[in-house]
């Protein structure tokens, strides 16, 4: 049984919607907590799994600044992190808009972390597998019906 409602992918908005998250959002590596908040935000796109961004006061782990950039139609450019946390470290595991779109501002310093690359991320009581692919940042929940995109063949529709 799941706390989250049921929510289809393919029902999502295109251009993406930006909401608050009423569940605590965890995060953890290495056997430590790397993130843990009630004031989590997600982005809905179309054929996507949620985003989840945390604000920066509520990561516990140390973000090392990596090189590389990104750029997304809706959001800009994201910067990426990567996540120390204890004796673990993961390259290029987190990232973040400084500087959003206007329809994005209130992501400004928020932190999303790729999911396969902690050692668990929960949203409530729910543990999240991270979106099928190796580019999106989606955290996939039971609660989740549709075809989401990322899988090979799928990163172009």
């Amino acid at each position: 049984m799941t706390d989250l409602p049921r929510e289809n992918v393919q029902s999502y908005p295109r251009p993406p919607a930006l909401e608050p998250v009423p569940q605590r959002i965890v995060v953890k590596l290495g056997g430590v907590l790397v993130a843990e908040t009630t004031r989590a935000l997600r982005v809905l796109e179309t054929h996507h799994a949620p985003t989840y961004y945390v604000p920066p006061e509520d990561i516990q782990a140390m973000l090392r600044p990596a090189s590389q950039r990104s750029f997304c139609e809706w959001k800009g450019v994201a910067r990426y992190f990567d996540v120390l946390a204890g004796s673990a470290t993961a390259p290029m595991a987190a990232w973040a808009y400084d500087a959003p779109t206007a329809r994005f501002a209130a992501l400004a310093g928020y932190v999303a972390f790729y999911a396969g690359l902690m050692e668990e991320a929960r949203v409530g009581d729910m543990r999240v597998i991270p979106q099928p692919g190796d580019f999106y940042g989606g955290w996939v929940t039971p609660n989740l019906v549709g075809r989401i995109k990322g899988a090979p063949g799928t990163q172009h529709w």
